[in-house]
């Protein structure tokens, strides 16, 4: 039997625009993600990103857990194995979660892949297309791409040098209620070391949103990828501590240990967790196996508590350098956040230059990028006037050089208009 390989021959194209899913069209591109792209340039020094320092890297313990696992669990490791994931990961995430203040058994873990796994997955199991959601203003870009796939609606709490500002949840409950005739289905909150925001929670505050969130009978998503990098000040119970009955915790290793290895986790209550991991059943079966194995062998050895006293380290001095810098090349009509901890700043300038508009026809050309900040509110309602700027990717002296860029720019541009 032969066939007609003519390829030269007219094929009718598919539309394939026409057979998508709904759904497709609330999808969006990461801004982060496409900055990164140009950033590519080694020219260009990007405090876009929220990268780890990939010097920091724990690249020999890594290698040596990899010979460890494979010489000694190979055959399981290369396995299929449960969604809920590596049973000994687990306990360990739970005891250190435990004196950490979180309320966590083993069989309340499930490891994802990556904390932005875990955004998708809340996403499955708790919005229909309407939904409302309840977040700061700004907020991580990444639940807004995740729970926008979904088609949520946000409703957006202000956030000033204290975090989101709980006394405006009430109110925000009761006009989606009103819009919708529906309660919104959750509050998003970063506590720690905000992104974009930098900004940190105070424990009355966190109090305050726990009676809120107690009263209205609404669930709490604590997303807390930076607890562990705190560079100043004490430790503040997470508010999983203060509801542990409604809240959702979500974690990672992509900031403590490397975000290659894209682990992360979800703490949740026993009937949540049935959800959840038919919801990951249907995405992936389960995380990776072998990666599974590494992040135990690391954490089961003491490695990973020293190597954050290291990180810490690195990053603070960094913080420091970005900050100093700043003092002194930035215009004084500009004003930042003064992070505790965590991976970024936020900045503001005069609201006559739009960063978005600035980054493209200005700082790129300087060889320098940012995520500009419009990027962080769901509605675009806002951040015209805002950056956020990475502190934990570029070496201190690439720092100062990028930053005094930025500031001879911005001067320009304050100057002329």
């Amino acid at each position: 039997m032969s066939v007609d390989l003519n390829l030269n021959r007219e094929i009718p194209v598919l539309d394939w625009e026409s057979h998508l899913a709904e759904r497709t069209k609330y999808m969006q591109s990461s801004a982060i993600r496409e900055l990164l792209k140009i950033t590519q340039d080694p020219a260009v020094i990007s405090f876009a990103g929220g990268l780890p320092a990939p010097e920091a890297f724990p690249i020999r313990e890594v290698n040596e857990a990899c010979s460890y696992v494979l010489q000694n669990k190979g055959k399981k490791a290369l396995q299929y194995s449960a969604t809920e994931g590596y049973y000994p990961l687990k306990e360990y995430l739970a005891s250190s979660m435990h004196k950490y203040g979180i309320p966590a058994l083993p069989e309340n873990v499930l490891l994802t892949n990556g904390s932005q796994q875990a955004l998708d997955l809340v996403g499955r199991i708790f919005i229909d297309p309407g939904t409302f959601v309840l977040s700061g203003r700004p907020t991580y870009l990444g639940a807004i791409q995740a729970w926008g796939a979904y088609q949520a609606k946000f409703h957006t709490m202000l956030v000033d040098e204290q975090g989101m500002v709980v006394d405006e949840i009430e109110h925000a409950y009761e006009k989606v209620l009103k819009e919708s005739g529906k309660p919104p289905a959750f509050i998003y909150v970063l506590p720690n070391f905000h992104n974009p925001a930098g900004t940190t929670m105070p424990m009355e505050r966190r109090i305050k949103l726990a009676e809120i969130a107690t009263k209205l009978d609404v669930a709490v998503i604590e997303d807390d990828p930076y607890g562990q990098l705190r560079y100043e000040g004490a430790h503040i119970p997470p508010i999983c501590n203060l509801i542990p009955e409604r809240t959702i915790y979500l974690g990672t290793f992509s900031k403590t240990m490397a975000p290659g290895l894209r682990l992360g986790w979800i703490v949740a209550s026993e009937v949540l967790m049935k959800k959840l991991i038919q919801a990951k059943q249907g995405c992936d079966l389960h995380t990776g196996t072998f990666v599974q194995f590494v992040a135990s062998d690391i954490c089961q050895r003491g490695i990973l508590k020293p190597h954050i006293a290291k990180i810490r380290k690195i990053y603070k001095k960094r913080r420091d350098t970005m900050l100093d810098a700043m003092a002194e090349f930035w215009p004084e009509e500009c004003s930042w956040t003064k992070p505790e901890g965590g991976l970024f700043l936020w900045a503001r300038v005069p609201e006559t230059i739009d960063t978005d508009k600035f980054l493209r026809e200005k700082a790129l050309k300087e060889k320098v990028a940012y995520v500009p900040g419009i990027n962080f509110y769901p509605n675009a309602d806002g951040g015209q006037e805002a950056m956020r700027l990475n502190f934990s990717y570029a070496p201190p002296d690439v720092i100062v050089e990028g930053i005094k860029r930025l500031g001879l720019a911005l001067k320009k541009e304050i100057k002329g208009s």
